[in-house]
């Protein structure tokens, strides 16, 4: 049946589900930035290949490493406090960076590593949102909120723009403006649920580990989440490497890339609350091992652009797909196992970048790194139908929730 819209915005928080999707949307920007940027900082700095990589990388493996003490504080302290405190940091050492006219590789390096901090932003935006809605709708509302990593298509499209006008060091600053704009309006607007977990001594949420159902969610989202964020944070030295693109036009088809994998994963979370989030998946795990075979081919650009386009925007729909399945399997540690699920999809899109620049300064091509993804892909879709029957009888039975699994 087609969803009643009115329905679904009387059912929840609307100002908190708007500052939740805006609020991780500015942090998925600056987790991102060293991406675009890395560049214009390898000119100045005369950073190495290796180096370069390695620059990009950092805030992704950054991430992985708060995300779970993040996940734990927003059950411990709630969703709110948690994500005003990540936000204001991150805030004040982009400003320091830029007001300091930093200049050297290990200061960059500090600042690669706090961006980390704001790769943690759906450990607060994820729970914060699925405590006000129903069962049928989390799909719909863990994929708005998700949705965020749509930011990365401002840093593909505008970072190089800003570093070749103002320089690179300008853009820390830069940056800094919308991010203020966001603590104010998700101070003024989010809400946290009147229910809150009963606080238990942190160890017990790393309970959950024990679950092998968590382990999977891991291993879906490590591909899903991971692989859009790896490409975002390694295109634009592909196109720039591989088409020998100026770094603008680089960001550019960056842009493009990411934009389907990130505006389409709300598509992926009602797609699952109305075919159920295990046939989703199945469907959009078999299109990204396509595509990616495709794009790990020598191809012309615009053909390698448009598999790319599908598999990011096959990767960004299954995330959101995921997500629909987390809370209700999960339902008293979502902030938790948001927590490391999340890092489990910063580690993703840590090693599949990893793989990806391995593979350039291997083979000098990203061929056997996107083959890599295909097989990944694949695995994926193997372990799906691996737990389908089982989740379907258990806790996704009709008589236990009104959601389709």
């Amino acid at each position: 049946m087609p969803m009643n819209i009115s329905k679904f915005l009387q059912s929840g928080h609307k100002g908190t589900l708007l500052s939740a999707f805006i609020y991780s949307d500015m942090s998925f920007m600056v987790w991102v930035l060293m991406g675009p940027l890395v560049v214009f900082i390898a000119e100045d700095l005369s950073l190495t290949e290796a180096q370069q990589y390695t620059l990009v990388t950092i805030p992704l493996l950054a991430g992985v490493l708060f995300r779970i003490p993040i996940g734990i504080l927003v059950d411990h302290y709630a969703p709110k406090r948690t994500g005003l405190i990540a936000q204001l940091i991150v805030i004040a050492v982009l400003l320091l960076a830029f007001l300091s006219n930093i200049n050297s590789i290990g200061g960059v390096y500090i600042v690669a590593i706090t961006l980390g901090l704001a790769g943690t932003s759906m450990a607060v935006a994820l729970p914060l949102c699925s405590r006000w809605y129903p069962d049928e709708y989390q799909g719909l509302v863990m994929g708005i909120a998700g949705a965020a990593s749509s930011g990365t298509v401002f840093t593909a499209a505008l970072a190089p723009m800003l570093a070749e006008s103002f320089g690179w060091r300008a853009v820390f600053g830069f940056a800094t403006l919308p991010l203020i704009a966001t603590v104010i309006f998700f101070h003024l607007k989010a809400k946290d649920d009147n229910y809150q977990p009963d606080k238990k001594p942190l160890s017990d949420y790393l309970n959950v580990l024990k679950e092998i159902d968590a382990w999977w969610f891991m291993l879906f989202y490590s591909l899903s989440f991971g692989g859009v964020i790896a490409l975002s944070s390694v295109m634009v030295l592909y196109f720039h490497q591989e088409y020998t693109l100026d770094p603008v036009s680089a960001g550019y088809y960056t842009a493009i890339c990411i934009l389907a994998g990130t505006a389409l994963r709300p598509v992926g979370g009602w797609m699952a609350d109305r075919f159920g989030g295990i046939r989703t998946m199945q469907r959009l795990f078999v299109a990204a091992a396509v595509s990616m075979l495709l794009v790990s081919f020598s191809l012309p650009l615009w053909l390698a652009v448009l598999f790319l386009v599908a598999a990011t925007a096959s990767l960004g729909m299954s995330s959101g797909a995921v997500f629909q399945l987390v809370p209700l399997r999960f339902r008293k540690n979502v902030g938790a196992v948001t927590g490391m699920i999340g890092a489990a999809g910063g580690l993703g899109g840590f090693i599949l970048a990893w793989v990806l620049g391995q593979s350039k300064q291997m083979t000098d091509g990203f061929g056997l790194g996107f083959f890599i993804f295909t097989i990944l892909a694949l695995l994926s879709f193997y372990g799906i139908n691996k737990v389908k029957s089982r989740w379907r009888t258990t806790w996704g039975a009709g008589e236990v929730t009104s959601a389709r699994v």
